[in-house]
């Protein structure tokens, strides 16, 4: 069945010259993306904490803290989803995080950037330890911070893990990597820039829109929609067609021989248009050629001789 959802991103510096007063901008920007229509808003890297005198270990703060208290109260307020990343500190160990609030302003879960910096490391702050994927109404969310985006077992890791959303809260752009990690894991990528530059990207690694003057950018997705491969799945897309007509949507990408397809429908999903026209999902189809390359090879092998 469609699952739309209206996700967005707030890309600038921190506004304010105290907690207090950057804490009451980020609600107006909350405000402003709710009556928008957003159900979930990512906010940059260590937001409230950036150019603010202190260390990491003066600046963080534990999960019952008050930046936290804050801004659950604010995702209560507004009725949203909000992924809030800050310092904090759990068990005598600083970590650089993001955490993700419900919209009842309970926290959902928390994830710990896995790849601090060498600075970061230097100045105490702990690794996360995996990635993390969070159940939600709205759909599957993970999280990755900043230089974390370097790295393909973080990225890979949290598609594999079930994301079909990746918040990625920085303090650099990204650019064209969050459109490529989006291609090559399928998921869409929402960035949220300590500047400008930050994006929505779609699954399919296309840009649908970019943070520029306006820091907020928000745009409704499908979440029931994947990306296929043309091989071997092509050929039905006219009987897909012939039964469900615009109750499915096909997007075309055809340099990269790919296609997104999903439901516009109440009364089934892609995974049943999948089963019922025996399509091959892109991860099976590159196993399965893996698995045809090593049988290939050892057929290649020479046979041991007899003495």
């Amino acid at each position: 069945m469609s699952r739309y959802v209206t996700v967005g991103s707030v890309s600038e510096l921190p506004v304010g010259a105290d907690f207090e007063s950057r804490h009451d901008h980020a609600a107006a920007m909350l405000q402003r993306a709710a009556r928008l229509g957003a159900q979930v808003v990512a906010f940059p890297e260590t937001y409230h904490h950036t150019g603010l005198p202190g260390i990491c270990e003066e600046q963080a703060q534990p999960l019952d803290g008050a930046s936290l208290t804050r801004m659950a109260g604010e995702a209560r307020r507004h009725g949203v989803h909000l992924v809030w990343p800050l310092y904090t500190r759990e068990e005598g160990r600083i970590y650089n995080s993001s955490v993700l609030l419900g919209p009842g302003g309970e926290r959902i879960g928390v994830y710990h950037k896995m790849f601090p910096t060498d600075g970061e490391i230097e100045s105490g702050i702990t690794p996360g330890d995996g990635p993390r994927v969070f159940e939600t109404p709205l759909g599957r969310f993970g999280m990755t911070i900043c230089f974390d985006m370097n790295f393909p077992e973080i990225m890979q890791g949290t598609a594999d893990a079930g994301a079909e959303v990746i918040f990625f809260s920085s303090a650099y752009r990204g650019g064209r990597q969050a459109c490529i990690w989006a291609f090559l894991t399928g998921a869409y990528i929402v960035s949220a820039i300590l500047g400008q530059g930050g994006q929505i990207v779609d699954l399919s690694g296309r840009p649908l829109v970019e943070s520029t003057y306006e820091a907020l950018i928000t745009r409704r997705i499908n979440l029931d929609r994947t990306l296929l491969h043309m091989d071997y799945n092509w050929n039905k897309m006219d009987d897909i067609l012939a039964r469900y007509g615009p109750q499915v949507s096909m997007d075309f990408f055809t340099p990269e021989a790919v296609w997104a397809i999903g439901s516009e429908s109440d009364e089934f999903s892609v995974e049943d248009i999948i089963r019922e026209f025996g399509l091959e999902k892109r991860a099976d189809y590159f196993e399965r050629s893996r698995r045809l390359r090593r049988e290939a090879l050892q057929r290649a092998q020479p046979s041991p001789t007899r003495g």
